[in-house]
């Protein structure tokens, strides 16, 4: 299952925030298995495309995009306190990835590859 609306909404502060967040995953998950293992952890999912999904838990929303292979792109916003915490969601998943997180001019702050 990659859509479950039983996970918490993203914080209204997120909700209409400029996207801080760039990532990719890489592996051998398709973008509906990335889904799921959102799901699983306990964060909503829904598909906005044929392939593409929408996940989000209270602080961070992001879009699952797929790209040529088994490798997903990332974006969205998340509060920035938060990158570790998704750092820590994303190990177990079985991808490596790398995440980038921007400040309000655009300019990277901070990155973290797993």
């Amino acid at each position: 299952m990659d859509i479950s609306d039983d996970g918490p909404a993203s914080a209204p502060e997120w909700q209409d925030a400029d996207n801080n967040l760039c990532g990719v995953l890489h592996g051998n998950l398709d973008t509906s298995a990335v889904a799921e293992r959102f799901v699983r952890a306990g964060w909503r999912s829904r598909s906005s495309s044929w392939d593409t999904y929408e996940v989000e838990t209270d602080w961070c929303r992001a879009d699952l995009d797929p790209v040529e292979g088994s490798d997903t792109l990332l974006s969205g916003v998340i509060d920035p306190g938060k990158l570790d915490a998704l750092a820590v969601l994303l190990s177990p998943f079985g991808l490596s990835f790398g995440l980038e997180l921007y400040d309000e001019q655009g300019s990277l702050r901070r990155e973290i590859t797993g």
